[in-house]
């Protein structure tokens, strides 16, 4: 395996490097989430007990959830780039050049096959979400969610019930489609029967190739990612799970938050800003299983009766 030609763009390569001016202009009034410690200097660490207090007292109620692939590995779904079991490193049966072609879309120009047999693999309703989905929709229905923003593009945080109006998928969606050649939309559904039957599928006007609105390497971000501009100075809680907070420019939103505001990262490890020895005295770490942390979360709160409840409720409607 290679790696990819020179001149290929990627997710990666994108840089918000104005956002540290945009969240000085559009700071606020310091929000009662965060306030904990001393004023200035020597502020006391805070604690995931701290957070749920705020959140059971009702001073967070403009939650912004980040998710990355580690909340959908869980349900059985492969992250990207984990040694020996991540996507990246179990391609050769695709016959690519190199593990980022599958996603780039100047080779899925040349060869749209190889992405076509992943998305069957891929493709929503394959796998069932799990506490973390479930977490982010009781969020909602508690009137706490501003917005979740996910890397995932495997449609779980919908399938859970997250209404698609706070959903921000930053990589893009199954759930649309778009003719490449002369840009008709299509449903998500109407590509299904192609995909399960290893077929390309093409548009009905045009028959040139439709593809699924998954951003690829060298495509711009959907639209819908510059809620961020507004989300963000608004949120009065962060919840970050399950990221490397490694690819551009999703990374830089966990720093787009008002300086006031607490950072919940529940993670396996410290990552991005997290692990800096000078992070934030008002972020706080759970470290470890991310559905662990999820779970422990839940307890804290007391809304463990109510997610049991959801997800059975919700299973009974799989099965």
């Amino acid at each position: 395996l290679r790696t990819p030609p020179q001149g290929v763009p990627r997710l990666h390569d994108c840089r918000l490097l104005f956002l540290p001016s945009f969240r000085r202009s559009l700071s606020t009034s310091p929000s009662k989430c965060g306030l904990f410690g001393k004023s200035s200097g020597g502020q006391e660490p805070q604690t995931l007990d701290d957070v749920v207090s705020l959140l059971k007292h009702g001073d967070c109620k403009r939650v912004i959830v980040m998710a990355g692939a580690g909340i959908s590995t869980p349900s059985g779904i492969p992250d990207f780039r984990s040694p020996g079991s991540g996507l990246y490193d179990n391609l050769q049966q695709y016959d690519i050049p190199y593990p980022e072609a599958i996603f780039d879309i100047h080779y899925f120009h040349q060869n749209p096959r190889p992405f076509f047999t992943l998305a069957k693999e891929l493709y929503p309703g394959n796998y069932l979400p799990n506490s973390a989905h479930y977490f982010v929709r009781l969020l909602h229905m508690k009137g706490l969610l501003q917005r979740m923003y996910t890397q995932n593009i495997d449609g779980l945080e919908r399938l859970a019930g997250v209404p698609p109006d706070k959903l921000v998928e930053a990589h893009g969606t199954f759930a649309s489609a778009t003719c490449t050649t002369c840009r008709k939309s299509y449903a998500g559904e109407d590509l299904k029967a192609d995909i399960f039957a290893d077929h390309v599928p093409k548009c009905a006007t045009c028959r040139g190739v439709i593809k699924p609105d998954i951003v690829f390497f060298g495509e711009e971000l959907p639209q819908r990612f510059l809620l961020f501009l507004t989300d963000f100075p608004l949120a009065d809680l962060l919840i970050i799970m399950g990221t490397s907070l490694e690819v551009e420019p999703f990374a830089s939103l966990a720093g787009s938050v008002r300086s006031s505001v607490t950072r919940v990262l529940i993670n396996r490890d410290a990552v991005g800003p997290f692990a800096s020895p000078s992070r934030r005295f008002n972020d706080v770490l759970e470290l470890g299983d991310v559905i662990g942390g999820v779970e422990k979360c839940v307890y804290k709160l007391g809304w463990k009766a109510e997610l049991d409840e959801l997800m059975a409720a919700e299973m009974k409607k799989v099965h």
